[in-house]
């Protein structure tokens, strides 16, 4: 074998999330947390979320650095000029169809030491959802890590799908077990870490009456890939997940619990890093401005995530409930929050709220619940609001719309101790006593003292000494640069030469 440059001895970890909001965030925080460590990062977007980031954060944001670059690969679904996400079935289906020839091509490309000045590629760090890269590690021989990025105990959920589908619990016998109390049935055998969750609790992808479900059996290949990773990363920390944590299948690989990401991402002292965002849509900073001019404690964040949408009629509901609480707010709404049809409020509420209300399209979430003025958070219980929200420590109101959402929510009101559930039929009575109970009331103090008790566990678990956090990171570093041998490289150089170019 001949000499190894020192650019090949550098750690090259391509980075890939699932192609939507949610997703993409926390695997550029790891991204960002890598690069600290040495790596250098490539970091894939579809090309339809590439042209997204350019127009929300303009070109310098996606320039990199030398040692951190961004590529593109098809999502396989029609080209499409719409500011929104994706339907989310239809990008499961099409990235798992479509994504592992360029994938594939990307890797060949970055591994051609002729036409390539950046390091072979030593490891992949892939969405648990875009399960198809672990073809592509296999075929190279380098390790394939999950990052998981919904909560633990959705993760927990999912690998107990199948003995759902063996009892017939699920697909639904017909749609009629939506509505008539079939979901609030408390699961007969226990999920351990998850006493007491009813069905309607679980991840929303079991409410089918489809045997032939897609994402159903989307869901089953997630769980059976997971087997064949190197390891598994989960965005959150041992003292709160700790039992849902051991209660994983005993066969999966090594588990790094390694967050609040944004929590240790923000012990980085690097500000070259600080110009690399992920927003798809253009945030307003005016928001903050507004903020600042707040008394501490005060303001209502809402905000409703970046997939779920509501009628016309539940965003009235949201709205005259806000306003008749009399309590300050800032409400984030999306272009495409109203399914269909343009958000539009009632003229006589915009009037209600002028000197109380602050609307937007976008925002820097990280930074807003982190504000002194932010009180309480009218959230979708999404798990990247969720874990921010606590970090933050802030209490929450929860109306999840699905996938995991319902078992954040259930697990931050009934086991944290930091949320209230509004019913997912809204009503402006019904938001107008939560929110008022949330700023104001017994049960909302009661939540905010225990979420700023989960703050300061978080902030310990993601300190730069002994943090469960810190030296789970630290121990999966070591994995990676123990399997990033000299042989692999040389293999590497190798097996690209059979792989389309």
């Amino acid at each position: 074998m001949g000499s190894i440059s020192l650019l090949e001895k550098e750690p090259h970890a391509v980075c890939i999330p699932f192609p939507a909001q949610g997703h993409i965030n926390p695997m550029l925080e790891l991204a960002k947390l890598l690069h600290h460590k040495g790596f250098h990062i490539t970091f894939v977007n579809s090309e339809f979320n590439h042209k997204r980031l350019l127009k929300s954060r303009g070109p310098d944001s996606l320039n990199g650095l030398p040692d951190f670059q961004f590529q593109t690969i098809p999502d396989g679904l029609p080209p499409s000029d719409v500011d929104a996400t994706q339907d989310i079935a239809s990008l499961c289906e099409s990235t798992d169809k479509h994504g592992l020839g360029p994938f594939r091509e990307l890797l060949a490309r970055l591994n051609d030491t002729s036409s390539s000045n950046v390091p072979p590629v030593s490891c992949i760090i892939s969405d648990a959802a875009m399960s198809f890269t672990l073809a592509a590690a296999e075929e190279l021989g380098i390790p394939e890590i999950y990052l998981w990025t919904a909560s633990a105990c959705s993760y927990l959920a999912i690998f107990h799908f199948s003995q759902l589908i063996d009892k017939g619990i699920t697909p639904l016998k017909d749609a009629s077990y939506l509505t008539n109390g079939y979901l609030d049935t408390v699961l007969e055998w226990i999920i351990p870490g998850m006493e007491g969750i009813r069905l309607r609790d679980l991840p929303s992808f079991l409410r089918t009456t489809n045997p032939d479900d897609f994402i159903l059996k989307f869901i089953l290949q997630i769980t059976e890939s997971a087997q064949r990773a190197s390891a598994i990363i989960l965005n959150t920390f041992e003292e709160l997940d700790h039992d849902v944590i051991s209660s994983l299948p005993a066969y999966l690989p090594p588990i790094y619990p390694i967050g609040p990401l944004h929590v240790l991402e923000n012990q980085v002292d690097d500000k070259s890093l600080e110009v690399l965002g992920s927003n798809l849509w253009k945030e307003e900073p005016e928001c903050l401005e507004w903020l600042d001019s707040k008394e501490p404690n005060s303001v209502v964040y809402v905000n409703f995530g970046s997939i779920t949408v509501m009628t016309p009629e539940q965003l009235v509901e949201f709205a005259w409930g806000l306003a008749n609480s009399k309590q300050t707010f800032l409400w984030i709404i999306r272009p495409d929050l109203v399914k269909g049809d343009l958000a539009i409020l009632p003229d006589e509420f915009v009037e209600e709220t002028k000197h109380r209300g602050l609307f937007a399209s976008w925002c820097n979430q990280g930074t807003v619940l982190s504000h002194s003025s932010v009180g309480g958070f009218l959230t979708h219980s999404g798990w990247n609001s969720t874990i921010e929200s606590m970090s933050s420590g802030l209490p929450m109101i929860c109306w999840p719309f699905f996938a995991d959402q319902q078992t954040n929510c259930w697990i931050c009101c009934t086991k944290w101790g930091i949320g209230m559930e509004i019913d997912n039929n809204v009503k402006r009575d019904e938001v107008e006593s939560l929110v008022i109970e949330l700023m104001s009331g017994k049960k909302g103090k009661e939540m905010k003292k225990k979420a700023m008790e989960w703050k300061k566990l978080a902030e310990d678990a993601a300190s730069c000494s002994s943090g469960s956090s810190s030296v789970n990171f630290e121990n999966l570093i070591s994995q990676l640069q123990q399997s990033k041998t000299l042989d692999t490289l040389e293999s590497n150089h190798d097996k690209v030469n059979n792989w389309p170019h």
